[in-house]
């Protein structure tokens, strides 16, 4: 059996390595990205089940990248939001996103959120 796929898109590479771990515990394939740059290729080559997105991520940020996303091929893979913004609501909501996680983050909110948001989508 395949596990599913995540593609998490963070610039803090010691949140990267915290979610990697988690994910992987949980039985997830995990692809992690420092940038969103050509972040339709990066999607096409890991083929994700979920997309993990922070806000402030360079060049173009997390809103301008999941806009591409849900305009693409890849429109329906779920996106959950990862900010620490104060307007986390909105921006998650600005960007099309499925769902939210706030940073910081609870280790069992983010296993918790990851499950409802695929389950959903099933």
């Amino acid at each position: 059996m395949t596990k599913p796929a995540v593609a998490v898109f963070d610039d803090d590479i010691d949140i990267l390595t915290i979610v990697e771990v988690l994910l992987e515990g949980a039985g997830w394939q995990v692809f992690t990205f420092s940038n969103v740059d050509d972040v339709l290729l990066k999607i096409a080559a890991c083929k994700p089940n979920l997309i993990i997105m922070d806000n402030w991520i360079p060049e173009v940020g997390g809103i301008e990248a999941t806009h591409k996303i849900k305009a693409s091929e890849f429109s329906t893979v779920p996106v959950i939001y990862f900010t620490a913004n104060i307007d986390a609501d909105k921006l998650a909501r600005d960007a099309g996103a499925d769902d939210l996680i706030e940073k910081p983050f609870d280790i069992d909110e983010l296993l918790t959120v990851v499950e409802r948001v695929v389950r959903t989508k099933d």
